[in-house]
């Protein structure tokens, strides 16, 4: 073995007094999170029963986005996600919405949640996500995945 072979050896293994390695400073605080496949249906309402920790996800409703003035401007494509808060405490939701197609092609991914503050306790809200660059092949989806998580 050549001596530079060695020392570099020597140098990556461990040695026996050698400090342990810290934790990571910054290591994630606990979140609740939840996700479910979901069949996909474009311009209709979809109910769902999913909840988390006093989150109440109800429905889920994929469209286009337009704005009217004096013709119609088309947007982009947006799945609206209505929820309600049951427990006694206000929560910050996230949400991450991914579009498949029957091959398991990905036809489109949004995420978004409140800008500001929380969902009060005993409030309803319905949160936009957008799909504004991804918007002829969303439509033909199969299926979506739909995940959420709570932060503090």
């Amino acid at each position: 073995m050549t001596p530079l072979l060695l020392s570099t050896l020597l140098l990556l293994t461990p040695s026996q007094g050698a400090p342990a390695p810290k934790a990571a400073e910054s290591a994630p605080k606990a979140l609740s999170f939840a996700s479910q496949r979901i069949d996909f249906k474009w311009d209709q309402l979809i109910p769902l029963n999913l909840e988390l920790d006093g989150l109440k996800v109800n429905s889920i409703f994929f469209n286009r986005k337009d704005l009217r003035i004096v013709k119609t401007i088309e947007l982009g494509a947006r799945a609206q996600v209505d929820v309600t808060n049951t427990s006694a405490k206000g929560r910050h939701p996230g949400f991450a919405v991914a579009v498949f197609d029957r091959e398991d092609r990905l036809l489109g991914a949004s995420c978004g949640g409140p800008r500001l503050g929380r969902l009060s306790p005993g409030a309803t809200d319905t949160y936009d996500l957008d799909f504004s660059h991804v918007v002829e092949r969303l439509p033909h989806g199969a299926y979506f995945v739909l995940s959420v998580e709570l932060s503090d």
